[in-house]
């Protein structure tokens, strides 16, 4: 079954690691990860921040383009891996190994085609 690992964590945890060695090894860390998933990882990628987000928002059958993410939250939706494993425990057990610089929560969604 097929498993999206959404990462969500504070943006400002990375405050000054934009650019320079903290983040360099967050991103070595992720390359590793990506490797020990061998055939099990499907896909993902990291997302840029949620100020170069536009939102499209539909209420009562009329659309708004928003820029920016439309809620503002603690956590924000910052990259993805798109996983296969046999069952949701053996996607918990993947998720508890997404690296993160700080504190976050790794949402865990099986896809609808996976069923």
């Amino acid at each position: 079954m097929q498993y999206m690992l959404l990462i969500y964590e504070d943006e400002a945890q990375f405050g000054a690691a934009k650019e320079g060695p903290a983040l360099q090894a967050m991103f070595g860390r992720h390359m590793a990860f990506a490797q020990s998933l061998g055939d099990a990882r499907k896909g993902g990628a990291g997302l840029k921040g949620v100020a170069t987000a536009t939102t499209v928002r539909s209420t009562g059958g009329e659309q708004v383009v928003h820029d920016g993410p439309f809620a503002e939250t603690k956590e924000q939706l910052g990259g993805f891996y798109l996983i296969d494993a046999p069952d949701l425990d053996a996607a918990i057990a993947i998720a508890r190994r997404v690296p993160l610089v700080g504190n976050g929560a790794i949402e865990i969604r099986p896809l609808l085609a996976g069923d």
